[in-house]
C-alpha cells in the first residue's frame, strides 16, 4: 500500500515540493541575521529615498529576501495543483519545523561550550566563538515572532487572492493570480514583521515602521513581477510529468476545496 502510493506521481511531486519548500523557510530564517546592501550588490550608489519624514534610506535589506519570494512561487504552484488546505498544511509544518529549529539554537547557545573551542578562531580575528555563535543564531525573540507571524498570515492571504482571482478568470491569465497574490501577500508580511519585531518589540516609531516596509516591498514588488514567468516555466514541467489530463484533473480539484480555507 505504502509502496503504490509513493509510487504515484502527484504524491512524489507534493512530497518533493514540501522538502523544498520547508528547506528554504528555514535557509531564509537562519541566513536572515545578515543585512546587505542591495546597491552594493549591483554597483550601484545608495539609494538615499525620503520616506514618511525618515532621511537617507537605502535598500539594506536581510538576506532572507533572497528566498521569500521564491516561497510565495512555491505557494502558487501548490495552490494551483493541490489546493488551499495543502498550502495551509505546508505552512504550518513549516511554521513547526523553524519553531523546533529555533529551540535547538537555544538550546545549543546555552551549551557549555568547550574552552579550546572558544579562543580557536583567534588568528581570524574572532576573539570568542561563543559570542560569535550567539550573535548569528540568537536573534531576538520579537524578531522570530514577528518573521514566524508574518510568515503564517501571509500565506495564507496569499491563497485566498488567489483563489479569488482563479475564481473570476478561470484557467486563463496564470501571471495575474500569481503576481496578484504574491504582491498583496508581500505587503501584509513586510508589515506585520516590522510592527511585531520592530514597532512593538523595539520601539520604533510609525514613521520609521513605514518607511522601512515601503523601501522593503519596492524590492520585493520588483522580485514578484521578474519571478513571474517562473510560475509559466514550472507548469509546463509539471504537466509534462504528470500528463495533461493528469494535471488538469488536479487544478480542478483544488479549485473545488476552495470552500474549506
Amino acid at each position: 500500500m505504502i509502496h503504490s502510493i509513493l509510487k504515484d506521481k502527484s504524491t512524489k511531486l507534493f512530497l518533493g515540493i514540501t522538502a523544498f519548500f520547508i528547506a528554504n523557510a528555514l535557509i531564509a530564517e537562519c541566513i536572515g541575521g545578515k543585512i546587505f546592501s542591495l546597491e552594493g550588490v549591483l554597483g550601484m550608489a545608495p539609494a538615499n529615498l525620503s520616506l514618511f519624514g525618515e532621511k537617507g534610506l537605502s535598500f539594506n535589506l536581510t538576506c532572507g529576501v533572497l528566498l521569500w519570494p521564491l516561497e510565495f512561487v512555491i505557494t502558487d504552484i501548490v495552490n494551483e495543483y493541490y489546493g488551499p488546505k495543502a498550502v495551509r498544511r505546508i505552512s504550518i509544518t513549516a511554521v513547526a519545523l523553524i519553531s523546533y529549529a529555533f529551540l535547538m539554537f537555544y538550546i545549543a547557545m546555552k551549551a557549555a561550550p568547550a574552552s579550546f573551542w572558544v579562543g580557536s578562531k583567534t588568528e581570524m580575528g574572532v576573539p570568542s566563538m561563543q559570542t560569535a555563535f550567539e550573535a548569528i543564531f540568537g536573534q531576538g525573540m520579537w524578531i522570530i515572532v514577528g518573521s514566524l507571524v508574518a510568515f503564517l498570515v501571509s500565506q495564507l492571504i496569499d491563497v485566498m487572492v488567489f483563489h479569488k482571482i482563479k475564481k473570476m478568470t478561470g484557467e486563463k491569465m496564470v501571471w495575474l493570480r500569481a503576481t496578484g497574490s504574491t504582491v498583496v501577500s508581500q505587503l501584509v508580511d513586510s508589515f506585520v514583521v516590522l510592527v511585531i519585531a520592530f514597532k512593538i518589540g523595539n520601539g520604533w516609531s510609525w514613521s520609521t515602521v513605514l518607511a522601512v516596509c515601503v523601501v522593503n516591498y519596492m524590492y520585493k514588488f520588483t522580485m514578484a513581477i521578474v519571478l513571474t514567468p517562473v510560475i509559466s516555466l514550472v507548469e509546463n514541467r509539471i504537466e509534462k510529468y504528470l500528463g495533461k489530463e493528469k494535471a488538469t484533473q488536479m487544478k480542478l480539484a483544488a479549485m473545488g476545496i476552495e470552500n474549506e480555507i
